[in-house]
């Protein structure tokens, strides 16, 4: 059953595998884990040849950014008892938390916070408005 469009972000917690429909089509799946304190698995389903070359990149640990469709379904474990699955039918698959290469120059145009309390450019002291202006 599909319930809706979702995007979650997620540590892969089993590396994808890629098998292969009877018409030739290849379907990639992964786990991934929402869960921040405790374990909430999703497996990540992709049908989409585009996503491929994403999804074989993965590596387990990696943190991704999914988007789809949300489904459930009903699997039955090896005792026989049932267990309510949730799935998503990727239309979307970002690899996150790659680093940026560090900057060639030390200057940059983006200071960090010590470095703009030592800046030697001068604060604006404008006022624009009294106390007396505020209307509130």
């Amino acid at each position: 059953m599909s319930l809706a469009k979702a995007a979650v972000t997620g540590i892969v917690y089993k590396e994808p595998k890629t098998g292969y429909t009877q018409n030739n089509v290849a379907v990639s799946s992964f786990v991934i884990n929402i869960g921040e304190n405790d374990e909430t698995l999703v497996r990540v389903i992709s049908k989409r040849q585009s996503l491929s070359n994403v999804v074989n990149s993965l590596t387990k640990n990696q943190k991704v950014l999914v988007g789809g469709r949300l489904q459930t379904g009903v699997s039955k474990l090896d005792d026989g008892t049932e267990k309510k699955v949730f799935e998503i039918d990727a239309q979307s698959i970002e690899p996150m938390g790659v680093a940026a290469p560090a900057a060639s120059n030390s200057e940059s145009d983006i200071m960090s916070f010590g470095e703009m309390d030592n800046s030697s450019s001068k604060p604006e002291t404008e006022v624009l408005m009294d106390d007396g202006e505020i209307p509130f």
